[in-house]
């Protein structure tokens, strides 16, 4: 027994991996495994912690935020049993572009009639509130006569009315034309910029029904104002730069202004003081 004592001893001293250097060969990996085990277990404790954070995140949102989620916007919401009412109105908005779009034959000069776009521009033009203005304060300038002077004076006091009408409605609706085009320099000064009301099919009826009731004219050219006005308005329609119900809105616009100016009708005397006050000729104590 003690000879084999002292030959396994003597074994173990001439085992290389016995030294002390080479011990760690001989251990078990017990770490490899526990890092293996806390791999594993890493993405699930990730996935909780990111779970409380967002569940800590919800519970510290205000309660108006939680409002602004649940509240969409009517635009995004479905209606899904709308009424008779909306379909209708949907409906004619509808037809009342489909329509528009297609009669805008000059908005461009490669469409179906853009070799005429320059002649229905030319026929706008006369309709345009720029020109009417300038050109009724010069034949007020010129003017000798005190019937002719109430005329134009009530005539501006028009036209005036319906600038600031149309500019102001077409402010609250904003809407667009049916052909997307930048409004010209004109257009800036009239603040003729959006689509509804129409402000030339306006000034067209609201001009030519002032001139038919305050003007001694022929039949013939009663016939060929009242013409004029109609054209001038659906000019806007070929050039695509109103909708057909912009021009309707417009008509009626334009009969309404006119009432306005008859019910309101300047008498001679305040259109001399008026005259008097621009001319800077007016004396309060004459």
């Amino acid at each position: 027994m003690p000879a084999n004592q002292t030959r396994s001893r003597a074994r173990e001293r001439s085992n290389v991996l016995n030294r002390a250097e080479f011990m760690s060969l001989n251990q078990p990996l017990k770490s490899s495994s526990a890092e293996a085990r806390g791999a594993a277990r890493r993405p699930s404790q990730r996935l909780q912690q990111s779970q409380n954070q967002q569940g800590a995140n919800a519970q510290h949102e205000s309660p108006e935020n939680n409002k602004e989620r649940k509240e969409l916007p009517e635009e995004d919401c479905m209606q899904l049993n709308p009424s008779f009412k909306g379909i209708a109105m949907n409906s004619l908005l509808a037809i009342d572009i489909c329509m528009s779009k297609r009669l805008g034959v000059c908005a461009h000069s490669t469409s179906s009639w853009g070799s005429v776009r320059s002649m229905v521009k030319l026929l706008a033009l006369t309709g345009h509130g720029i020109p009417w203005v300038f050109g009724t304060i010069v034949c007020l300038t010129r003017s000798n006569t005190l019937a002719g002077q109430e005329v134009l004076v009530n005539l501006l006091l028009a036209l005036l009315l319906d600038v600031m009408t149309v500019a102001g409605m077409q402010k609250l609706v904003k809407r667009k034309g049916p052909w997307e085009m930048a409004p010209s320099f004109l257009d800036y000064l009239a603040m003729d910029i959006y689509s509804f009301p129409a402000a030339h099919a306006s000034r067209a009826v609201m001009v030519s029904k002032f001139l038919l009731a305050h003007l001694v004219l022929a039949v013939p050219l009663r016939i060929l104002l009242v013409l004029w006005a109609v054209l001038v308005g659906m000019s806007r329609v070929l050039l695509g730069r109103h909708h057909l119900t912009d021009v309707g809105c417009g008509f009626a616009l334009g009969f309404l202004h006119y009432s306005l100016v008859e019910m309101v009708w300047l008498s001679s005397n305040t259109c001399q003081n008026l005259i008097s006050i621009g001319t800077f000729n007016w004396s309060p104590l004459y």
